[in-house]
């Protein structure tokens, strides 16, 4: 049996993965459809939309970076993540997404899950341990998503 930490850990890079084997083997054009009409998601978008929240959780409020911007998404477009998403920006897209998984992995290296923080916005106050929860939530319900689109794109089904 995992310790807590290395359990949290396991289940976060499972869900990233598998948000990553859902897009496997498409197009650019396949992986920017928006197949669930009238929702404007796709595979794409779900790929910028999570490397999007992992700086957010990870790098911006856990650790503090201020200083960090949005990826896709800004005041005037809040939804630029899904909205804007491109077939012919996929392979950065994907590169974006790697690299802020691996920026997440480092910024949460060694640091205690009982660390805490407070949320810019609401003055909430957050633990590490509560971000880990979360996005393995957040992947979780995002990777149905993903299971819905590529049904509809190729009729791929699976884990």
């Amino acid at each position: 049996m995992a310790d807590e930490r290395t359990a949290l850990e396991t289940w976060l890079d499972f869900h990233r993965a598998t948000l990553l084997l859902k897009c496997q083997g498409l197009s650019g054009d396949q992986l920017a459809k928006r197949a669930a009409a009238p929702s404007s998601l796709s595979l794409l978008g779900l790929v910028r939309h999570m490397a999007e929240v992992e700086r957010s959780w990870f790098r911006h409020r856990f650790d503090g970076q201020s200083e960090l911007g949005g990826l896709y998404c800004t005041d005037e477009l809040p939804d630029g993540d899904f909205d804007l998403a491109e077939a012919a920006g996929a392979e950065a897209d994907f590169a974006t997404f790697s690299q802020e998984c691996a920026l997440a992995r480092q910024t949460a290296e060694g640091r205690s899950l009982d660390e805490t923080f407070r949320h810019s916005r609401t003055d909430e106050k957050f633990d590490l341990r509560w971000v880990y929860i979360h996005m393995i939530e957040e992947y979780a319900r995002h990777n149905g998503h993903a299971d819905i689109l590529r049904e509809q794109i190729d009729g791929v089904t699976g884990d």
